[in-house]
Parts: C-alpha cells; structure tokens; sequence
C-alpha cells in the first residue's frame, strides 16, 4: 500500500514536476532538483503496475520510501519508529482508499449526469452541474451518515438499471393513462406527448408557460399525468399539492361541455398564470401563504370549478370524487407511472418525441 499511496502523491504533484522537468532541461540546478522526485515517481508507476497484476511490489522501494520519513526520527526519537512506520502503513491504506472512493464516485455522478441530467442518484437538487432547471424528486431516506454510505451503493444499482432508459425510444403514448386529458382535442394527426407535472412545482409553471407561447400544445396532443413530489409537508414537498392533484383527477370524471380545455388543464393554468385580488400568483399563494390549508385551497377551487361553469350540486360532486377512493387509486397509479416507469429525478418531465425530457421545457 505504500508504493501505490506514493504513486498516488506523486501523481499530484507530477504537473509542476514534469513543468521544472523541462525547465531542468536548460537548468542544471533545477534539474538537479526534479531528479530525486522523477526517479521515485517511476519506481512507483512500476510497483502499482505489479499490484495491478497481482504481484508483490518490491520491498526495496517500500522500505526506500518509509525509510525517507522515518530517518529523520530514528536518532532522535528511537521510540517512534515502530509506531510512526504502523502509522504510515495506516496513512497509505486510508490514501489509497480515499483515491479509489473518489474515482468511483467520480465515475458514478458522470454516470447520473448522463442518464438524469443531475450528478446525484438520490438528491438530485444536490448537484449543481446540470444545466437543467427542476424540482427534484429526492430521496429521503438516504439522508444522514450511514443511509448515505448504504445509498453510495444501492445507486450503483440504479444507475445500472437506468442507463438503458437514457438511449432507448420513449413513445408517450405508452404511458399515458387513461385518466389523463389532453390539453386539446385529441387529433390522430398529431404526435402524442405526456406531460408529468407538479402543481406546486415553480418550474412547472415557468415550463408551462413556455410550451403554451412557444404552441407546444398546439403541435402535439399533450396528456397531463399529476404526480406529488414526495416530502415533508403532510407528504408532500409543496404542501398543497395533494389536494390539488386530486381535484384534476376529480374533474376528469365530470367533463364540462363546452369548454376550450379539459377542467384538469384549466386547473392547471389558473394556478400557474392566474392571479389573487392581491396580485398574487396563486401558486405562490398555495405553496406559502400560511392561511391556506387544504379547508381553504379547496373553497378556491371549489370557486374556480363555478367560475368554469359547473352548477353547485356539480362542484359538491366533485369534492366527493377527490375524497373517494377512486381518486386514491389514480393518484396512486400516476405515481407509479412516474416512478418505476419513467422514473424520473426531476420535474417536470416530458415525454415527445421519442426522448424523455426532464426539467425546464426549453423552446
């Protein structure tokens, strides 16, 4: 372990190294220098290459390079020595698997950031080399010290499983249950694609807004798929996600004759371009106003399903729906859709063209 741990040293230090090396070329004395240094460096690119092929490293250099550290002690502190030469054999194990841990890890978030667009499995807001802009569905359970570890493992997993999913074609159609509504009138001559937002989500509503001026919805038939972040607000990241979800489900079992768009998308739209008396967005209102539990997002929506046309008796309905079991259902299959489907790691999610596209829609 010491010839690889001083391979590893020295391969860090080989840049100025090889820069005074050249410099030594025209300079005796720097030459002089770089000498020692360079020898050393060669002896243990011999030696990990023996470990390599599993073949004993020679002692020679192994005692060559304790021997360096430890006969500045021996005349002075004869009692150190065993325990300092114990010492550098610890340090050269800790520097090895220090080195080898950070390759791997290196190697699994170039990984992440090829199948997801994010350098980390679990927490994908953690890893700010993506370019993308998205509300990251993490992983909870993988926080703190040892879920860490155990988790640094189990994404090796995951990783493997999902690579496939990076290169293979993803036809929307394919998922897109039966529940979802399409944003317009379903035309055959259209390709399909499957939205998966949040409607807490505040790039949701940036993407939204996005496809609609850049006549996304007007190109594809695009299926809406609600899926809830998971986190720490009764269950979810935005704290008034549940509720809403389930009324765009609701809805879709109370179409509304007449209307441009399904009443699940009008919902949809009123959150992320409409605004309060105050002139609010309301999705900043439903995600941060304190005063608006799920008694009071359901009064708004309740007013919104009038505002859309709905009679009273139709709107009671419709909170019977979101209640039900029915809706638990779809609420719950829409999230196995989006998690052991598609799998996604961030929101929103998009699937046209043959690709799964996540984050920010970009025109």
């Amino acid at each position: 372990m010491v010839c690889i741990a001083a391979f590893i040293i020295l391969a860090i230090v080989s840049v100025p190294v090889l820069a005074l090396s050249v410099i030594g070329r025209y300079n005796k004395k720097v030459a002089k220098l770089v000498a020692p240094y360079f020898k050393m460096f060669k002896k243990s690119w011999y030696c990990v290459g023996k470990r390599a092929t599993l073949q004993k490293c020679e002692s020679t250099f192994k005692d060559e390079i304790k021997n360096s550290i430890l006969k500045k002690v021996i005349v002075r502190r004869p009692k150190w020595v065993k325990p300092l030469s114990i010492t550098i054999e610890v340090v050269a194990v800790l520097i090895v698997l220090v080195t080898v841990w950070s390759l791997l890890t290196a190697v699994k978030s170039g990984l992440s950031l090829y199948v997801y667009g994010t350098c980390n499995v679990s927490n994908p807001s953690g890893c700010v080399l993506g370019e993308s802009e998205f509300c990251a569905v993490e992983d909870d359970s993988t926080k703190g010290f040892w879920a860490g570890i155990g988790a640094w493992f189990t994404e090796w997993g995951t990783l493997a499983s999902d690579i496939p999913a990076r290169i293979q074609h993803w036809e929307a159609k394919d998922y897109v249950p039966e529940t979802a509504d399409y944003y317009n009138k379903y035309d055959a001559n259209k390709p399909v694609a499957l939205e998966i937002f949040d409607p807490g989500c505040f790039v949701c509503r940036s993407s939204f807004i996005a496809q609609k001026t850049s006549g996304f919805f007007d190109r594809y038939n695009v299926a809406l798929l609600p899926y809830t972040i998971p986190g720490n607000n009764n269950g979810y990241r935005f704290k008034n996600s549940g509720v809403v979800a389930r009324y765009i489900v609701a809805a879709h079992y109370k179409p509304l004759k007449g209307q441009a768009h399904p009443t699940s998308w009008l919902i949809m739209e009123k959150i992320f371009t409409g605004y309060n008396d105050k002139d609010q967005n309301w999705q900043d209102v439903f995600n941060s106003d304190e005063t608006y539990d799920s008694a009071k997002v359901e009064e708004t929506l309740a007013s919104w399903l009038l505002e859309f046309g709905y009679s009273d008796a139709d709107v009671v309905e419709i909170k019977d729906l979101a209640a039900s079991s029915q809706v638990a259902s779809v609420i719950k299959n829409n999230k196995k859709v989006a998690e052991e489907q598609v799998r996604v790691k961030m929101i929103p999610t998009t699937l046209y063209d043959g690709k799964r596209h996540s984050g920010l829609f970009k025109r």
